[in-house]
C-alpha cells in the first residue's frame, strides 16, 4: 500500500493519496483545488488516480474533486446521506454508511458519521494483503486530534436555524460508535491546528482511536449528553464569511479551474486606472512595510498562512481584485486564493512599482504604544476596539475595550466612533494591522493601531500586580 499525507498550512487542511501498488492505482481523499499536487504524486509513483472520495460537503475550502476527476477520469464517490439539502448536484457515485468501495487490494468501508454535517462520512481502510483488520480511519471533520468537528456551522455560517443542537446530538451518537472501534486504528483527520472547523485541534497530523479515548475532551463526556452538548457549542471560533459560499459551491455544478491561473503584472497606468475605478487592492506585504508607505484605500492582508482566510472575510465572489506582491510570490498567492474560489484575479503590481508610482502620494502611519492606551483609559476620550475573537476576549481584555471581530468590521462600521480617536488592537499586532487598513479604506481617519496588543498588555498588567 502507498500512502501520502498532503497538508495545506494556509487552511490547516489535510488530504490523502492512498495507492494499491499491485494494481498501480490510487485514491485521493478530500483534495484541495490545485490538484496538480496529486497528479505529480501519482506520476512519481507510477500510479493512476481512479478513485476520489469526499468525507462531506466542505465549508472551509473549495474541493478539487471535480477538477481532479476532469483531469484523470477518476470516479467520484460522494455521500448520499442527509436530507435533500445535502445532496451533491452533479454526477457521482453515491455512497452510504455500510457501503464498501473497492480499489485493487484495498477497501474503504463507508461509515456514516453525522454531527459536523448531516451527510458526513468516514472511510475505514483495510489493506487486504497485510491484514483483514482495518488499519486507518479517514475522519474528515468528524474526529480531529484532541477535538471533534463543530456542529454549528450550518447555523452560524450557512444560516440554517435550529441545526446546531441537532448536530450536537448526532455528534454524540457518532462518537459513541467511534469509541467502539479498535484502539490500534490510526485516525487521519481533515484538519489540524489553526482550522476554524473546531476549537482545540492538535498540531500533530494523526492519532489513534485508543489515544483519542484517553485524551480527547469530547470522548470524556459520553456519559453526559447535556454536558457534552453545552461544551461542544461553547466558545467556537467565528466562522469566516466565505464558509457559506463554500457550502454552495461544493454542492452545485460550478465552473472548473483545472490549472493555477497565470496572473499578469500590470502597468502603472492600468493599475492606477483600476484603483481609481474602485477595484479592490490587496497589499500582501508585512504590516510594518505597509505602515511605512501604502496607497490610500488598500487592504493590508499579509502573505502568510492566514492569507486565504482573511481574503474570504473581505472579498465577495463577484468582484475583481488586484494584488501588491513580489513576482515570485504570486503563484503561491493564487493557489491560496483559488482554494477558496476567489478566482477574479485582475493582476498584480510589485512593491517596487508601488513605491515608485508617479504623481501619487503614499500614506504612512506609526503604531502607538501602551502609554497611549493607558492615557485613553484614564481620560475616557478614546474608543478602544479589540478585534480578536469572542472567546479570546472572554478570557481577558483591556479595561473598557469593546469587542468587534476583525472579519466583522465592515458589517459593524456604525459601532466605530467618528467623534473621537479610536485605538484598535488584537493579540500581537498582525490582525489589528489588517483592521487599521480596513477601517482606513472605509473612510475612517481617526484610527490608531496599538501593535503590542493584548499579549504586551497582559504582561505589563501582570508585572504591575
Amino acid at each position: 500500500m502507498f500512502f501520502q499525507h498532503v497538508y495545506d498550512k494556509s487552511l490547516a487542511q489535510a488530504s490523502y493519496v492512498i495507492g494499491c501498488q499491485a494494481g498501480g492505482i490510487a485514491a485521493v481523499i478530500d483534495p484541495k483545488r490545485d490538484v496538480d499536487t496529486y497528479i505529480e504524486i501519482a506520476k512519481a509513483n507510477n500510479m493512476k488516480i481512479t478513485h476520489i472520495l469526499e468525507t462531506h460537503i466542505h465549508a472551509d475550502f473549495l474541493s478539487g474533486s471535480r477538477e481532479l476527476a476532469a483531469l484523470t477520469g477518476a470516479k467520484l464517490y460522494l455521500s448520499d446521506e442527509g436530507d435533500e439539502n445535502w445532496k451533491y448536484e452533479f454526477p457521482h457515485e453515491k455512497i452510504k454508511g455500510g457501503d464498501v468501495v473497492k480499489m485493487g487490494n484495498l477497501t474503504f468501508e463507508v461509515i456514516h458519521t453525522p454531527g459536523h454535517t448531516p451527510e458526513s462520512v468516514s472511510f475505514l481502510l483495510t489493506d487486504k494483503p497485510a491484514s483483514q483488520e482495518p488499519v486507518m480511519l479517514f475522519t474528515g471533520d468528524f474526529v480531529f486530534v484532541g477535538d471533534v468537528g463543530r456542529p454549528d456551522l450550518l447555523e452560524q455560517a450557512a444560516g440554517i436555524k435550529g441545526t446546531q443542537e441537532i448536530g450536537a446530538e448526532q455528534m454524540f451518537d457518532s462518537l459513541t460508535d467511534f469509541a467502539k472501534l479498535g484502539d490500534f486504528i490510526q485516525v487521519w483527520p481533515g484538519h489540524g491546528a489553526g482550522s476554524a472547523c473546531g476549537k482545540a485541534l492538535g498540531a500533530v497530523p494523526s492519532t489513534t482511536v485508543g489515544y483519542e479515548k484517553i485524551r480527547n475532551w469530547a470522548l470524556q463526556l459520553l456519559n453526559d449528553k447535556p454536558a457534552f452538548t453545552k461544551e461542544l457549542l461553547a466558545d467556537q471560533p467565528e466562522p469566516p464569511k466565505y464558509f457559506a459560499m463554500m457550502k454552495k459551491l461544493n454542492k452545485v455544478d460550478r465552473k472548473l479551474l483545472t490549472e493555477v491561473p497565470q496572473v499578469p503584472q500590470m502597468s502603472d497606468a492600468d493599475f492606477l486606472a483600476d484603483h481609481a475605478a474602485g477595484i479592490k487592492v490587496i497589499d500582501t506585504r508585512p504590516w510594518k512595510a505597509f505602515a511605512d508607505a501604502h496607497l490610500a484605500g488598500t487592504y493590508n492582508i499579509t502573505h502568510n498562512n492566514s492569507f486565504a482566510t482573511f481574503m474570504g472575510w473581505y472579498l465577495t465572489y463577484e468582484e475583481d481584485y488586484i494584488l501588491v506582491a513580489e513576482a515570485g510570490e504570486v503563484e503561491e498567492l493564487m493557489r491560496k486564493a483559488m482554494r477558496i474560489g476567489l478566482d477574479n484575479f485582475k493582476g498584480y503590481i510589485t512593491p517596487a512599482q508601488l513605491v515608485n508610482l508617479k504623481d501619487i502620494e503614499l500614506e504612512s502611519y506609526q503604531p502607538v504604544g501602551k502609554e497611549v492606551v493607558e492615557e485613553a483609559i484614564a481620560s475616557g476620550e478614546k474608543q478602544i476596539i479589540d478585534v480578536r475573537g469572542a472567546a479570546e476576549f472572554k478570557k481577558g481584555q483591556i479595561e473598557g475595550a469593546e469587542n468587534i471581530h476583525l472579519g466583522k468590521l465592515p458589517d459593524n462600521l456604525d459601532k466605530i466612533a467618528t467623534d473621537k480617536p479610536v485605538i484598535i488592537h488584537c493579540q500581537s499586532g498582525a490582525r489589528s494591522a489588517i483592521a487599521y487598513s480596513v477601517l482606513r479604506a472605509h473612510g475612517f481617519t481617526n484610527i490608531e493601531n496599538y501593535s503590542g496588543g493584548f499579549a504586551e498588555w497582559s504582561t505589563l498588567e501582570h508585572a504591575k500586580a
